[in-house]
């Protein structure tokens, strides 16, 4: 299924203030939980340049986003849920920057993290939504979406037509 996103975002945290409209394939594999922590991701770490893997789900060994340097470079590497120590060791010592964006249970992600021989483990960003955050995002999906999405202090609100979900998005520590 192919979704298009139109999102106002102001992000106050990072000073960015954009008009998104990009689209999304889901795989059928992939759960609502997953796409959406993808959707929020691109918006959360937005850049120029940032864009969603060529090939997607359909190869596990790329990262669900990134963004391409001068001279090829991997600048940044963006992984969703709970990715293995193995992926994230060879991710960053490829990128310059990676960031985890999980919708899972953070503990799990620093176990693998912290038993994993990771490079570099203590440069990971890593964040987590919180699931009825998702859940209800996901009763509100269509397949033309039209949000505004305010970043302040932490804190998501995320206007859908006439309804307003807030939730925090939690920084995990290593």
């Amino acid at each position: 299924m192919l979704y298009r996103f139109q999102i106002e975002l102001s992000d106050i945290d990072r000073g960015v203030y954009e008009s998104l409209d990009f689209r999304v394939a889901q795989h059928p594999s992939e759960t609502y939980p997953y796409m959406l922590s993808r959707v929020l991701a691109y918006s959360l770490a937005y850049q120029e340049g940032l864009e969603f893997t060529p090939g997607g789900l359909a190869d596990p060994e790329a990262p669900a986003l990134r963004k391409i340097g001068l001279q090829n470079s991997l600048e940044l590497c963006i992984e969703i849920g709970n990715p293995s120590a193995r992926k994230l060791h060879k991710a960053t010592k490829s990128a310059k920057e990676v960031l985890i964006f999980t919708y899972k249970n953070p503990e799990v992600l620093l176990t693998e993290i912290r038993n994993g021989d990771v490079h570099r483990a203590q440069d990971l960003k890593i964040y987590s939504f919180d699931p009825k955050f998702l859940d209800a995002t996901g009763d509100l999906i269509e397949k033309n979406n039209r949000w505004s999405l305010l970043v302040q202090q932490g804190q998501l609100d995320l206007t859908i037509g006439d309804v307003t979900l807030a939730s925090e998005l939690k920084t995990v520590k290593l």
